[in-house]
């Protein structure tokens, strides 16, 4: 197997990472393998078997090329600093430009201790490995920018938690896993010169065009506010829940990363956590934009000393940057909000349309996924989707009398108006019932219920009548939602 490794990081970074070495898996045997990713990533895999693939990509055979490292960073955790935290269950196996140019880090995550493990066994279960690739790939196919999964191998091996679990390891893309905690790492510990460094690294691998900017870094800190703004707004629009938005779990790059306690929203409720460690709701729906603006301002702080070294007057422009985030996200979301409702335009009344319409789905426990596919279909003259949600034909009846006011305000057709709202509101998600009856499948021996849902999420859009079963809301009488961290 071919990866062409063009290993920068570890070329130009000295000191930012630590070498480390995988783990030798007892048995390891290949669950999935992401073949069309593997074509745009140019990896070539045709002359390999399944045990060949199995062996690369649980850390038992390493490719030519490979240089194991795990990065080291630090992060603010439930809004606590940790000083040093790091990989401590992944390995970056190296980085590869695929043909289109684009650079991407291959990890294997669960391949054992490192460095930083803490104490941990750097290991991973099967439950959080398959997880992770089936919500990733579904974000992937929902148009949000994400880490992408390529290969889920279980090792053979046992790995307590709870209980003894079935081990796997996870290969996961990203366009690079550097992270606002790399930076706090590195600002807290070694000060301005490797901030600096760090800084000149990240804007030459992912914003070339800046490196000509007055002030590279100040221009780097707007561009990654930008990027988080888009990102959380996103994800919020298709329901998602990160779960552990943490410092460390958020990569400059504006890429999801970290699929541990995440879930998708059923019923909405703005204070729905389903995170079993988020006991004060602080990563909860509604407050994502807040914790953004927070995340961001840990990000500046750990920027200053590189915005300083090139201007110390830029500082205030920092500051500036970082007090405009509310207003910012909130312009974004509207966009956002506006696609998901098929207006065309911005309105005058859009902001109050936009903002009763969640107190309206929390007042009658609409399911979030469903709500918008029903307006469409009221748009065509079909009202039942839509009553079938509510728990009585007069729910919600001014809010729509008033949304369809706003739509009258425009020539648009009706038809045209619902086929552009269903291209932007998924039909399917990894409901949160499917995806842990899969899991638990899964875990049994049985990767079919698994496998089957992943086709399903990697096709959200277009209605199959035989997929009828996985766009339907959770049972009402179902068991409160929780997900668990995976270490």
């Amino acid at each position: 197997m071919d990866f062409a490794f063009d290993n920068s990081f570890h070329g130009t970074m000295d000191g930012f990472y630590a070498l480390a070495e995988a783990a030798t898996p007892h048995a390891p045997k290949l669950l999935i393998f992401n073949y069309v990713l593997a074509e745009q990533l140019g990896i070539a895999t045709k002359a390999r078997s399944d045990g060949d693939v199995a062996r690369i990509f649980s850390g038992k055979t390493m490719p030519e090329g490979a240089i194991l490292i795990a990065f080291a960073y630090a992060g603010h955790q439930f809004g606590h600093f940790s000083p040093q935290l790091g990989d401590g269950r992944a390995l970056l196996l190296g980085e590869i430009i695929a043909p289109d140019g684009a650079r991407f880090d291959i990890q294997l995550k669960g391949s054992g201790p490192t460095a930083f493990s803490r104490n941990g066994d750097g290991k991973a279960a099967l439950g959080p490995v398959l997880r992770e690739y089936l919500v990733s790939e579904a974000m992937a196919a929902l148009g949000v920018p994400t880490t992408r999964s390529l290969a889920a191998v279980a090792t053979g091996d046992r790995v307590q938690r709870d209980r003894s679990h079935p081990g796997a390891v996870l290969t996961r893309v990203a366009s690079s896993h550097i992270r606002v905690g790399t930076f706090q790492f590195f600002a807290a510990h070694f000060g301005a010169d490797h901030v600096i460094q760090l800084s000149d690294y990240t804007i030459r691998r992912h914003f070339p065009e800046l490196v000509e900017a007055t002030n590279p870094h100040l221009a780097l800190l707007d561009r990654v506010i930008g990027l988080q703004c888009e990102l959380v707004a996103r994800w919020m629009g298709v329901g998602f829940i990160h779960g552990v938005m943490n410092t460390d779990n958020v990569a400059v790059s504006g890429e999801t990363l970290d699929y541990g306690p995440c879930a998708f929203m059923d019923r909405f409720a703005v204070n729905t956590v389903f995170s079993s460690i988020d006991t004060n709701g602080r990563y909860a729906y509604g407050r994502q934009p807040q914790i953004t603006h927070w995340n961001m301002a840990r990000f500046a702080e750990a920027m200053l000393p590189a915005i300083h070294a090139v201007d110390p007057a830029d500082v205030d422009a920092a500051k500036a940057l970082v007090d405009a985030i509310p207003a910012r996200f909130r312009a974004i979301w509207l966009d956002e909000m506006r696609a998901k409702l098929g207006l065309g335009q911005p309105h005058k009344d859009e902001e109050k349309l936009i903002d009763v319409l969640f107190g309206e789905l929390e007042q009658h426990a609409v399911d979030f996924t469903s709500f918008f596919r029903a307006l469409a279909q009221l748009l065509r003259g079909d009202g039942a989707m839509l009553q079938a949600l509510l728990p009585d034909a007069e729910a919600m009846a001014p809010w729509i009398a008033d949304w369809w006011a706003q739509l009258e305000r425009e020539a648009i057709a009706p038809l045209e108006r619902a086929d552009a709202m269903d291209a932007v509101n998924p039909l399917y998600i990894p409901r949160n019932h499917l995806v842990e009856a899969a899991l638990v499948a899964a875990e049994a021996g049985d990767m079919a219920p698994w496998t089957e849902l992943l086709e399903v999420v990697q096709n959200p859009y277009i209605e199959r009548a035989e997929w009828a079963a996985f766009a339907q809301p959770a049972p009402i009488d179902a068991d409160p939602y929780k997900t668990f961290c995976g270490t």
